[in-house]
């Protein structure tokens, strides 16, 4: 299935392309049934800015059914060519090598379509997906846990993913899949009850420091082996629904929720907690589900789901009669097809869970949750990414080898760029709370985008002298090349506003046309994006259309030239798209430097 649907895509140009093609395709071979136009952007810019690369692969497929129609895949390519319909989006057409038809966009059209966008909005520039809903599933912290720098990735690439599918027309629901109910609670509560005989004095204060009141619970665990059986115990309760564990496991929760959202806040994250205990009443169902769909198993005292490919079984009741991930992932997955009603379902965990969710889809679609055939919906997708390094190439951590916590790392990343806007002397002419923003938006940018930028499935080396370095490619460097562009349309005088209404944008010079391209290619490159699940797609994008307007500015004098008015419409069509990949991002624009 196609993620498009085409009739809405005005400003998708790859799919505008391709609707022209199928035309010529259906014309060219009307005896063949749904040909697909295989469309893709040139890479070697001389031969055009699209291409159409269907003739070889038709050629072959006629030559199996005995036809002799044509000579060979050029011949093809010519046939596609002259069957093109009129249309004022192209130029020309050549057919280079085994039939491939290049296609050249003619400058008045695109310069038209950019002004168009100019008047009505970027969001007109949206791909328009053909599914309606989806869940993203990240960020997904332990309660009692502080989050640490491994929360961020799937925190991070979570966010802009359900961003980049939201701004393309889809409902996405962000689910933070908490973990809130487990055998570790037994001895928080346990230990809660010894130090607070009277739990309603329980709060925040009373608790202190939530990690330090972990570490003291696990360590009486370990090492007392009565309170180990008390807290054994008091999960069986907690799970029982004994309204004093209850309200205690409540009390620890709205804690840990607490220092959650704070974090949250200050990445701009919005997400909506359904945690583990949330699925916990569906879970006996499903599994008799499944049972009399004949595919649970018993084993070894426990209850499992043979899967054909896996040498271990996916385990859905554990020997002692408890319920664990698989249990809990199942059920959720159950939950989100049948009662949020959803077609994709997209889960952001490190790429050591892969496996797990593998296992856990296979058993969705031996049970006929999900169709069997890749690319149908509904379906499932697992977003893994790899691990954060320290600069000595293991595994991210404080010198006392502790986890590196998210907030910290954050508080850092705003004091190093405050850091350099001081020493810029900004403090004199810049207010306070100017200064503090800008820190914010570049510290917090930096961090975010030094992430994504990678392939996710990579692990990346965190570095904060990197990520902060105003040159290359970094959060730091577009930040201010796009509050240069808002600097150049301000120093004109000219009111954009009114410009967009009266001016008229053209793209002669060489530099113009490849910037105004490279705009145009905004609303597949986010489909690519969505479809694949790879924000470093965009970043790559962002990262090349700034490069595209410092080759345009370098050699097209913008204020005081003849091509002022069109040029200064060009410096805000770039200013808009890169505002939008910044949103996209989580990105909070800078618009002074």
């Amino acid at each position: 299935t196609t993620l498009l649907q085409d009739e809405e895509n005005v400003g998708n140009v790859k799919r505008l392309i391709a609707k022209v093609f199928e035309l010529s395709l259906q014309a060219t071979v009307p005896d063949e049934a749904d040909v697909e136009p295989i469309v893709a952007a040139s890479t070697v810019g001389r031969f055009g800015d699209y291409q159409c690369n269907n003739a070889m692969g038709l050629f072959s497929k006629l030559k199996g059914k005995g036809s002799g129609q044509f000579k060979g895949p050029p011949a093809v390519g010519q046939a596609i060519m002259k069957n093109l319909p009129q249309t004022e989006m192209i130029e020309s057409c050549s057919v280079a090598g085994p039939g491939f038809v290049n296609v050249v966009l003619s400058n008045k059209w695109m310069s038209k379509s950019i002004q168009k966008m100019l008047r009505d909005g970027i969001d007109t520039w949206a791909p328009k997906l053909s599914i309606k809903r989806a869940v993203v599933d990240f960020s997904s912290p332990n309660i009692a846990k502080e989050m640490h720098v491994g929360h961020l990735r799937s925190t991070i690439i979570g966010d802009t993913i359900a961003r980049m599918l939201e701004f393309s027309h889809v409902d996405v629901l962000r689910r933070n899949h908490v973990g809130d109910w487990g055998t570790q609670f037994g001895m928080l509560i346990e230990h809660l009850f010894e130090k607070f005989p009277n739990i309603e004095a329980v709060n925040e204060t009373a608790i202190g420091d939530l990690q330090a009141f972990y570490k003291a619970s696990k360590q009486r665990f370990d090492d007392d082996s009565e309170f180990k059986e008390r807290a054994q115990k008091a999960v069986v309760r907690l799970q029982g629904g004994e309204k004093r564990y209850r309200d205690a496991w409540a009390q620890i929760c709205a804690i840990s929720r607490r220092e959650f959202d704070s974090v949250y806040g200050r990445l701009k994250v919005e997400l909506e907690e359904k945690g583990e205990s949330f699925y916990n009443p569906f879970i006996p169902s499903v599994i008799e589900g499944l049972t009399n769909q004949g595919l649970v198993e018993e084993s070894e005292g426990a209850r499992v789901i043979f899967l054909e490919g896996f040498n271990i079984p996916l385990i859905v009741v554990k020997s002692d009669g408890g319920y664990n991930y698989a249990s809990t992932d199942l059920t959720a997955l159950w939950y989100r097809l049948n009662e949020e009603k959803v077609e994709w379902i997209i889960y952001v965990t490190d790429v050591g869970q892969q496996q797990h969710f593998e296992m856990v889809f296979k058993a969705a679609k031996i049970a006929g949750w999900l169709p069997t055939e890749a690319n149908k919906y509904p379906r499932t997708s697992h977003v893994g990414f790899g691990l954060v390094l320290g600069e000595d190439g293991k595994r991210f951590r404080t010198r006392s080898t502790e986890v590196v916590r998210l907030v910290d790392l954050l508080d850092e990343a705003k004091s190093r760029s405050k850091a350099v806007l001081e020493e810029r002397e900004k403090d004199k002419d810049w207010t306070k709370e100017e200064i503090d923003q800008t820190a914010e938006a570049v510290g917090y940018g930096a961090v975010k985008y030094a992430d994504l930028k990678n392939n996710r499935l990579t692990n990346y080396t965190f570095n904060f002298d990197q990520m902060l370095n105003d040159k290359g490619n970094t959060a730091v460097y577009l930040l201010y090349a796009h509050a240069r562009i808002c600097s150049i349309i301000r120093k004109s005088g000219k009111d954009v506003e009114e410009l967009k209404k009266t001016g008229i944008l053209s793209l002669e010079h060489q530099d113009e046309r490849v910037l105004g391209l490279h705009l145009l290619r905004f609303s597949e490159i986010v489909e690519e994006a969505c479809t694949n699940l790879l924000p470093n797609i965009l970043c790559e994008y962002l990262y090349n259309l700034s490069e595209n307007f410092s080759k345009f500015y370098s050699n097209c004098q913008v204020i005081g030239s003849a091509e002022e008015t069109s040029r200064l419409l060009l410096c805000e069509a770039t200013a808009m798209v890169m505002r939008k990949c910044f949103f996209l991002l989580g990105i909070t624009p800078v618009y002074k430097i």
